[in-house]
């Protein structure tokens, strides 16, 4: 029913920047955590940022904070990470994610996207 749709990946250089956006289909949303996770090649899923729809609160991961921020726009139901001086360690796969509990965790998370392709080469 709920569908996920990220954009905005690609190619960049280290200390580039890049937006992903995630687009939330429906209208049931007030309630939950956006989440942004991301796996790197070779290496398990991990917890990159979320933010709470109905409050704006905020929660990044020690390895970004500074360089990225996550952000919402009510009015087009998307979720969006600003990701700036970008490292070769940024290079994942990034998947949004819409949970009720959200947290670190990814068992907070019910609705997933498909993922959207970051490189980032030196």
């Amino acid at each position: 029913q709920v569908q996920l749709v990220e954009s905005g990946g690609g190619l960049v250089q280290a200390g580039d920047s890049l937006r992903l956006s995630c687009a939330a289909s429906g209208r049931t949303f007030s309630s939950y955590v956006m989440g942004w996770f991301r796996q790197p090649p070779g290496k398990e899923r991990e917890f990159v940022a979320a933010i709470s729809w109905s409050s704006g609160r905020t929660v990044y991961t020690d390895s970004v904070k500074g360089r990225f921020t996550i952000s919402r726009d009510n009015a087009k139901n998307t979720v969006y990470l600003q990701m700036n001086s970008l490292k070769t360690e940024d290079t994942a796969v990034y998947y949004c994610a819409a949970g009720y509990l959200g947290g670190l965790r990814a068992s907070g998370y019910e609705y997933w996207g498909q993922g959207t392709q970051v490189t980032v080469s030196s």
